[in-house]
């Protein structure tokens, strides 16, 4: 049995293995999201061998009880699955994003005794129950809800959007392609997960070269090469300063100062739209870069990032710049728009100072 599914699995534990080295040797993530990624990797070689000793019992007839606890695991695996996952990923997920994965589970154990999911008869035939899709359905609106946060989260950037769109084809095939190819699916499922998630990785530790490690945003490097690069698209700048980081340093610690600007940061990466990239060129200085966007849109931008701030406790000061027709020069639209955020600066600390 263990020739067979080292055969079988082969590719899947050389992907781990190296998912796990890789994992062990970066000092790119925190150690909360690595010990998460490495809880993924060990819920995944333990789902595979599962699967492994569900399908040899199978094609030997034997052990149908054994087979039915086997098959309650694989179905409510591939929810907790991307539930996992969503927790590794997403910036500031909490444990509540498993209740629907334990509720599936506990309705397959019912299963078990039940047959209201799926049944594993006498005869060895499978047979699926009233709510024999659920599990299905719960794995799709996962995965929906994974791809909506990654996307939500992110800068908006190409070099973002398409890995999200490879784990989300990847994660998406473990929903539709189990109609589609029956069981010899669920041989390779796991290998799917495991590919998909070590190609994100990937992704990610490239993209580390464009993005600032504390906020995500993207660096100074980034917005220096994207404004020389694409200069004819761009329709308007925002320039962005917190206020007060300082005092905030001086009185509570560069600690705070550091969760300050991560809270902004999400700030502004909630409000982006379309052809909206955010960038952290300083210690508390952002900038976002409008693409073919109007001036409307700029204003729609800078009514969202205010709104999000004030939901917080720290404040800032925003200027921009806006061309219609590349009448002005990057540089220009840059001036501008840090000239009207001082104005705002020195207006909140008049006021403030009052």
């Amino acid at each position: 049995m263990l020739k067979q599914y080292i055969v079988q699995n082969w590719a899947l534990i050389l992907i781990l293995v190296g998912f796990v080295i890789a994992l062990k040797e970066t000092i790119f993530l925190d150690k909360k999201m690595i010990k998460r990624l490495l809880s993924l990797i060990i819920f995944i070689f333990a789902l595979s061998t599962i699967v492994f000793i569900e399908f040899y019992y199978e094609d030997l007839g034997k052990y149908r009880v054994l087979r039915t606890y086997l098959m309650a695991i694989r179905y409510s695996a591939t929810p907790f699955i991307v539930a996992l996952v969503i927790f590794s990923l997403v910036k500031r997920s909490r444990w509540f994003v498993f209740i629907p994965a334990i509720i599936l589970a506990i309705i397959d154990i019912i299963s078990i005794y039940t047959g209201i999911v799926f049944k594993i008869n006498e005869d060895n035939t499978f047979t699926r129950g009233f709510l024999g899709y659920l599990p299905f359905i719960v794995a799709g609106l996962y995965c929906v809800a994974l791809i909506y946060l990654l996307l939500h989260y992110s800068n908006k950037h190409a070099m973002e959007i398409v890995p999200i769109i490879f784990l989300a084809f990847a994660l998406s095939s473990g929903v539709l392609l189990p109609f589609l190819l029956g069981r010899d699916y669920a041989k390779i499922f796991c290998t799917t997960i495991a590919v998909a998630l070590f190609v994100y990785y990937l992704f990610s530790l490239l993209q580390l070269t464009k993005k600032d490690s504390l906020t995500g945003l993207l660096n100074r490097q980034a917005f220096y090469s994207d404004i020389n690069g694409d200069a004819n698209e761009i329709s308007a700048i925002v320039s962005i300063d917190m206020n007060g980081l300082k005092k905030i340093n001086d009185t509570n610690g560069h600690k705070a100062g550091d969760e300050a600007l991560v809270v902004l940061a999400l700030s502004f990466i909630k409000s982006l739209r379309r052809n909206q990239a955010g960038y952290r060129i300083g210690g508390d200085e952002f900038v976002i870069v409008c693409r073919n966007n109007n001036e409307e849109d700029v204003k729609s931008l800078i009514e969202r990032i205010k709104k999000n701030i004030s939901a917080t406790i720290y404040s800032c000061s925003v200027g921009y710049s806006y061309r219609s027709n590349n009448e002005k020069s990057v540089d220009t639209l840059i001036t501008e728009s840090d000239a009207m955020m001082y104005e705002e600066k020195a207006m909140h600390y008049q006021n403030f100072n009052k």
